[in-house]
């Protein structure tokens, strides 16, 4: 089996088993506006804390999940943080994009042309001494 083939049968036997392990021992608890469903353990052993986890509507990126679900996801909340709760200073969440076509590129940026505007020469180096 070549190593393609091999990884693609390894990424579908994960999902298998994380959808049976969902159906069999997760409680989902909400989803975000992504599409990500939100599961806890129905069933946590005695003296542990329940387990938490996420299946992505998408391909499974970390950075996709919202910072009010990351909280719950991380124990820091027993509740996700209502999405109403969020300042209204602050922007919608979004996936981190470094090394994709949507990844920010400065100007001089080989993929934006290469070329960047000339100096103003309203800079003067320091030297020693003067």
């Amino acid at each position: 089996m070549d190593p393609d083939a091999a990884a693609s049968y390894m990424v579908a036997m994960t999902s298998i088993g994380t959808w049976l392990h969902t159906r069999l021992h997760g409680r989902s608890v909400g989803s975000d506006a992504e599409g990500n469903v939100y599961y806890e353990e129905r069933r946590p052993s005695a003296g542990h804390r329940g387990r938490r986890w996420v299946l992505y509507a998408g391909t499974p990126e970390a950075s996709a999940v919202p910072p009010e679900w990351h909280a719950w996801l991380h124990y820091t909340t027993d509740t996700p943080l209502p999405a109403a709760a969020r300042r209204p200073w602050q922007q919608p969440h979004r996936a981190n994009a470094t090394g994709t076509a949507e990844s920010y590129r400065p100007p001089g940026h080989d993929y934006e042309g290469g070329r960047r505007a000339g100096a103003t020469g309203d800079y003067e180096a320091w030297t020693p001494g003067s």
